[in-house]
């Protein structure tokens, strides 16, 4: 083999290379495209509307790791709504009234009527 060919072979090598690696970065974009499309596509966008209870994300309660504790705290109402998603709120015992990002509320539901709930008694078991 003589030097011409060895370089012309070296140059096909390189750019195979070069295809396969932009191959590579094509499909990892369209893998990267699919899977925001899919996790986006599972996202429930939230409608508040004014006079709706909703709950606050107190991020300083995540300081302290706890299973057991909400991290969501009182009932507030929505007092306005502005643009990119900025909500003013109404704290009902306190009066006062803070805007917030939007995305640290959530609507508040509700206790269900404890009149749906049945009882049921249980007899004491008896051992042999």
């Amino acid at each position: 083999m003589t030097t011409d060919e060895a370089g012309c072979h070296r140059k096909l090598q390189v750019q195979e290379l070069e295809k396969i690696r932009d191959d590579a970065y094509e499909s990892s974009r369209i893998y990267k495209d699919k899977t925001k499309a899919f996790h986006d596509h599972a996202i429930s966008r939230k409608a508040l509307i004014v006079g709706q209870k909703v709950l606050l994300f107190h991020s300083k309660l995540k300081l302290f790791p706890n299973k057991l504790r909400s991290h969501w705290v009182e009932p507030f109402v929505v007092a306005q709504i502005f643009p990119h998603s900025t909500v003013e709120i109404k704290s009902p015992t306190t009066k006062k009234v803070f805007k917030v990002n939007g995305h640290k509320l959530k609507p508040f539901y509700e206790g269900f009527q404890s009149t749906l709930a049945e009882k049921i008694h249980l007899l004491e078991p008896t051992c042999i």
